[in-house]
């Protein structure tokens, strides 16, 4: 099942971008489920869309040879410095600055979409997740994001869990919460970029909080729920990537559906458990 993704270049691709997914997405997405910050992937997810289809547009229109995934990565890294802004803005509400970032996301793209003349293929690909997708150098600069995050994580990793469980205290303590806020979500931002080749703009959200969920049903502890999320972001995206090919379909909605049994399996055996 495995030799067409050894033997086909663009599949090994997708292969091990996907792995690497895998990893980095839950990775971050336990720190932002704890931290109460789901939708933030949705409205980084909408952003990066708008990117995408500026890229599109900019190269039909105006023939410029702009990649829409790097395209992608710029507004939604300058999505998210605007979310970490309005957050200040609002500092008794600032939970709005999600759906202000979302709304504009949306807004953006339909414009950008329309004036690229309507949906086409790639569109579609970035939408939804395509298993042929991912070119080498698609993979070459996911491997650096996710050498990069991995780094933080580990280097920041008090820091980050200060914050999600006190934040308060932490800010108490001298810890400069600005600006691990703005790292944290900068590197969100380009994660989400990142996975949008394989999952998809509309299901991205999805693999950064339902390996979470499954893994706070059994995990014990912090570490072990992280540990837990990347084992079943893991299976999730093999999985999907695997049957999406041999299935001819969209990878993002058979990675999603499979962290969906995950999630319920989980569920069920918490639930033996506790008989």
């Amino acid at each position: 099942m495995l030799i067409d993704f050894l033997q086909y270049p663009f599949l090994r691709y997708t292969f091990l971008t996907g792995i690497l997914i895998g990893l980095i997405a839950p990775l971050l997405g336990t720190f932002i489920v704890v931290r109460r910050l789901s939708l933030i992937a949705d409205a980084l997810s909408h952003v990066t869309l708008a990117g995408i289809a500026f890229g599109l547009m900019a190269e039909k229109k105006f023939g410029l040879m702009l990649s829409p995934i790097y395209s992608g990565m710029a507004f939604s890294v300058a999505g998210s410095v605007l979310i970490e802004k309005l957050r200040t803005v609002y500092k008794a509400y600032q939970e709005i600055a999600i759906p202000i970032i979302l709304s504009a996301g949306v807004g953006l793209s339909v414009i950008f979409i329309s004036i690229a003349d309507g949906f086409n293929n790639d569109l579609f690909n970035y939408l939804f997740g395509s298993v042929s997708a991912v070119s080498q150098n698609d993979f070459i600069s996911i491997l650096i994001i996710s050498i990069i995050v991995v780094s933080i994580i580990i280097l920041f990793y008090k820091e980050l869990f200060s914050l999600s469980f006190d934040e308060e205290q932490s800010v108490i303590s001298g810890l400069h919460a600005k600006w691990i806020h703005l790292l944290f979500i900068v590197l969100t931002a380009l994660v989400i970029a990142a996975s949008i080749r394989i999952v998809g703009v509309l299901l991205v959200s999805a693999l950064m909080t339902l390996p979470v969920a499954a893994s706070m049903r059994l995990a014990k502890g912090f570490k072990q729920m992280i540990l837990y999320s990347v084992i079943f972001g893991e299976l999730s995206v093999i999985l999907g990537i695997i049957s999406g090919y041999y299935l001819d379909i969209p990878p993002g909605g058979t990675i999603v559906m499979i962290a969906i049994i995950i999630l319920l399996v989980a569920i069920g055996v918490k639930k033996l458990q506790s008989k």
